[in-house]
């Protein structure tokens, strides 16, 4: 029989990085038997779903990201900074998340690529609070979100161009018997708490040579999340 060796320092897989990805199957476990559970019971993960990332408050986001800038401004003392939302295409056999992220613009992909992309830096995971719309047809919000991937970021978070950011494909998607969006637009919010501008929105909007949209009708993963048309879940 062979010696085995052991190399310290050498470790194809870290212990941090082995608790991440034994993270990641356990959440892509909880949301399959949620998903599974949907023809059973209420509480199942269903068709058009939306998916709420939230991270601590307090959580040391990348200085001067958009995450942070984002937090910065939407997030509220005591609560969970929601920094994005996406939709939930539950099929037979699998998930899928159709959502609006810089790195993507409007994309539909699995469900493990979804938790991989929003892996917070110290390796762990976010909570992910599942919510439902009620007053919708779920089906015609997700064949309606399909028609939007493609179209690029909405870096500039303005409500009449073809770009879009992650609430914004939400509410564009989500319409009552009407065809009114059922989440309304508010005046945007870009400063921090204590009133100042955080440095992060004043570089970008100065690189796209225009003014912060500051006050301008729009929409955030914050404020979405308490309108009355939504229905909890499950938090992860």
């Amino acid at each position: 029989m062979g010696k085995i060796q052991y190399y310290k320092g050498n470790i194809k897989f870290t212990m941090s990085k082995f608790a991440s990805v034994m993270k990641r199957k356990i959440l892509l476990f909880f949301f399959l038997m949620l998903a599974l559970g949907c023809s059973r019971k209420q509480d199942g993960l269903q068709n058009g779903d939306l998916i709420f990332v939230g991270r601590p408050v307090g959580y040391d986001a990348e200085a001067g990201s958009m995450d942070e800038a984002i937090a910065s401004a939407t997030g509220e003392a005591g609560a969970l900074n929601l920094i994005h939302v996406a939709i939930a295409e539950v099929k037979a056999d699998s998930i899928w998340i159709i959502d609006a992220t810089i790195a993507r613009g409007v994309d539909r992909h699995p469900l493990d690529t979804f938790f991989r992309d929003f892996r917070m830096r110290d390796g762990r995971y976010p909570e992910f609070i599942v919510k439902r719309v009620k007053g919708v047809d779920p089906d015609a919000a997700v064949e309606r979100a399909k028609t939007y991937c493609g179209r690029a970021y909405d870096v500039r978070f303005l409500p009449d161009n073809e770009e879009m950011y992650c609430s914004e494909l939400v509410q564009k998607c989500y319409l009552d018997a009407d065809g009114r969006p059922v989440f309304q637009s508010e005046p945007m919010n870009f400063k921090a708490p204590d009133g100042t501008m955080p440095p992060y929105w004043e570089r970008l909007f100065g690189r796209l040579g225009m003014d912060v949209p500051q006050d301008l009708p729009g929409t955030n993963p914050q404020k979405m999340s308490e309108s009355a048309c939504l229905e909890e879940v499950k938090t992860f």
